[in-house]
């Protein structure tokens, strides 16, 4: 499936690691989401709530259905976050720019998710509005 077909089927996104700082890319990048119709749920333990919307300490805690994990962290934290997005059963894991981890990934597509790396969810989107 490519990102487009991915932004043009699924429309609710956990992103883990989603700061409450404006000046961050994982803001600013979740902030324009929601504008463009997505339904954002931020995954941050040191905060309660982010962009008006409730965060999560885990993927695990979010009681609604997920399907794109947004990911916001360091390559080395992936792992984790895969095994989380499989535990609930996400349809896509998600890495932005500059993260990438094959051996997560692998574990994520060999469980039947899609899997983007090193990718800019924001700019993908970005594609779409313009194909249209």
């Amino acid at each position: 499936m490519t990102t487009i077909e991915i932004l043009s089927k699924y429309k609710t996104i956990a992103v883990v690691g989603l700061s409450p700082n404006r000046m961050r890319p994982s803001h600013g990048v979740s902030e324009y989401m929601m504008h463009q119709g997505y339904r954002i749920i931020p995954v941050n333990p040191g905060h309660p709530e982010i962009l008006g919307e409730k965060s999560y300490r885990r993927l695990e805690d979010i009681p609604e259905p997920v399907e794109i994990v947004n990911v916001f962290r360091r390559s080395e934290e992936v792992a984790p976050v895969i095994d989380s997005a499989i535990a609930i059963g996400a349809k896509v894991v998600w890495m932005q720019e500059g993260i990438e981890h094959e051996g997560a990934a692998q574990k994520a597509r060999d469980a039947g998710l899609e899997v983007v790396m090193d990718r800019c969810i924001l700019k993908e989107h970005q594609k779409l509005r313009f194909q249209r």
